[in-house]
């Protein structure tokens, strides 16, 4: 195996393997699943950010775990070889790329897993790394009439994907992070073994791996927390033209108890002007709603704040019943009385809200456009500057997609993750989405990036970067702060050649072949 995989990688360009090459190679790591060539064309060179691309020697797609742990084991014993899991594609900055190496698709091992379990009276459900989360929806929807109780906003996203980072939207502030909803692994780590771990066993493992950026292990199989889910959603949208108000009240509903509050809390910024994008018609959601400025005060400033927010109900549930409870916990919020917008929708298709969004942008191009995109923890003791400063002025007319912001707790976080936070029990996440043509825009638009990153520095607010990227070793240290020693420590552990997601930028691949 070894000679083979040096004889292709010394001969060959990364920019194409020949097919004699890739039968040899395939043959030689003796895969049940398939391996096409790399090159900087091919999906496995670029992803959503649309911002980097490289040549990958090789696009694997695994039949199921063993071919992962075979490709791991191989890229091993060589010296310099790396290897990086693909979910969707949907990272910003590379981050599951690998140059010169071995990407391995995910996707092609989606259906490996799908087991509905009961443990002690609860319900959950084992599902494969490579399956998408919208797909997990519908069929536990459809078949048990259940549903996982944290979600991304956008759905197309892999398992694995999401637990390596964090997995958040506006159901964390009750039940955690996606990273706090499962309780057992299936991972090949960087020396190629396949182990299963939990939070009792091989639990470094199992909460390294949950937020780890991929550095540890590669997760293949995850088992998920069900809940009931419901029939319907009352989806709505809350204007406010006064920051501190906007906070006040989004933290306030997210530290209720359950049944004193909505089921989701989100918020976003918008610009103050009738920009299409960017201004008020971001805000209604439905086309038929209209928003008019005239009940914006003439006080208002350059940007203004939208509360989301839905609660569930049954088909069972009397629409009064519904009224009632919405207007009960909306009295006491403090938004424009009449820039209040609200739709009824089903469970599946509130949380497939996003799709729609996809498909408009697949219509009309952008969705293959560069994605620039930022997102931010920060403390709530730093969130009133990043407002004045950054919303207000330096993005007061848009980003060209939405300017997500809204709280989460960290008492839902499980601290012996990798995931890393500001301090303080509240916290805010900061997500500048945009869609761009590409062209100049683009580098001009990763320079604000750059300056905003660089302006919160200088100031000294409490953030910390989610789904990071940096480029130095320096950065990262700097970002894990007092959980770098742990986070290396874990990486020793378990990668010690550093050969998994190397697109990440932390750990250089180290020279040393295992005997």
């Amino acid at each position: 195996m070894i000679a083979c995989l040096g004889r292709i990688v010394q001969d060959t360009d990364a920019d194409s393997i020949p097919d004699d090459d890739v039968s040899t190679l395939s043959e030689s790591l003796d895969l049940q699943g398939t391996i096409e060539s790399g090159g900087i064309t091919g999906v496995a060179g670029k992803d959503f950010g649309g911002l980097y691309s490289v040549k990958p020697l090789a696009l694997i797609k695994p039949s199921g775990t063993e071919d992962i742990a075979r490709v791991v084991k191989a890229a091993s014993q060589t010296s310099h070889l790396t290897v990086a899991a693909r979910g969707n594609g949907h990272s910003i900055n590379g981050q599951a790329m690998a140059d010169g190496g071995f990407v391995i698709d995910m996707r092609s091992t989606e259906e490996n897993h799908f087991k509905p379990l009961t443990i002690d009276g609860s319900h959950y459900i084992d599902v494969s790394g490579g399956a998408l989360w919208e797909d997990v929806l519908r069929r536990c929807v459809s078949m048990f009439r259940l549903a996982p109780r944290s979600w991304t906003d956008y759905l197309s996203l892999t398992v694995g994907g999401t637990l390596s980072n964090a997995g958040v939207s506006g159901q964390a502030f009750r039940f955690g992070p996606q990273t706090s909803n499962v309780t057992e692994l299936e991972v090949v780590t960087g020396k190629g073994e396949i182990t299963v771990c939990s939070a009792t066993q091989n639990s470094e493992l199992f909460f390294g791996a949950l937020g780890g950026l991929g550095q540890l292990g590669i997760i293949t199989r995850a088992r998920v927390k069900l809940q009931p889910a419901p029939d319907m959603v009352r989806w709505l949208r809350v204007v406010y033209t006064e920051f501190e108000e906007f906070t006040r009240d989004a933290e306030f509903l997210v530290t209720q108890e359950e049944g004193e509050s909505f089921d989701y809390v989100e918020g976003f910024v918008f610009s103050n002007s009738d920009d299409p994008i960017n201004g008020w018609p971001s805000v209604p959601l439905d086309p038929d709603h209209e928003f008019n400025p005239a009940y914006i005060p003439q006080t208002a400033s350059s940007v203004l704040y939208c509360l989301e927010v839905a609660l569930h109900y049954r088909n069972s549930d009397r629409p009064s019943t519904v009224d009632t409870a919405v207007s009960r916990l909306l009295e006491r919020l403090g938004f424009i009385q009449r820039l209040k917008f609200q739709l009824n929708v089903s469970y599946v298709e509130f949380l497939l809200r996003v799709k729609q969004v996809e498909e408009h942008a697949k219509a009309n191009g952008n969705w293959d456009s560069p994605h620039p995109w930022l997102n931010i923890f920060i403390s709530k003791s730093s969130i009133v500057d990043f407002d004045r400063t950054v919303f207000r002025k330096m993005l007061k007319d848009g980003v060209g997609g939405p300017m997500l912001i809204y709280p989460l707790l960290r008492s839902k976080w499980n601290s012996r993750t990798s995931v890393v936070l500001p301090e303080g029990e509240i916290f805010y996440i900061v997500a500048l989405l945009r869609f761009v043509p590409k062209g100049p825009t683009v580098e001009k638009l990763v320079a604000q990036n750059h300056e905003i990153i660089k302006w919160c520095n200088k100031e000294g607010l409490d953030f910390k970067l989610y789904l990071p990227h940096y480029q130095s070793k320096e950065d990262w240290k700097r970002h894990f702060g007092n959980q770098w020693t742990r986070f290396v420590e874990r990486k020793t552990s378990f990668d010690p050649m550093a050969i998994l997601a190397p697109g990440q930028k932390i750990f250089k691949r180290t020279h040393t072949i295992k005997p």
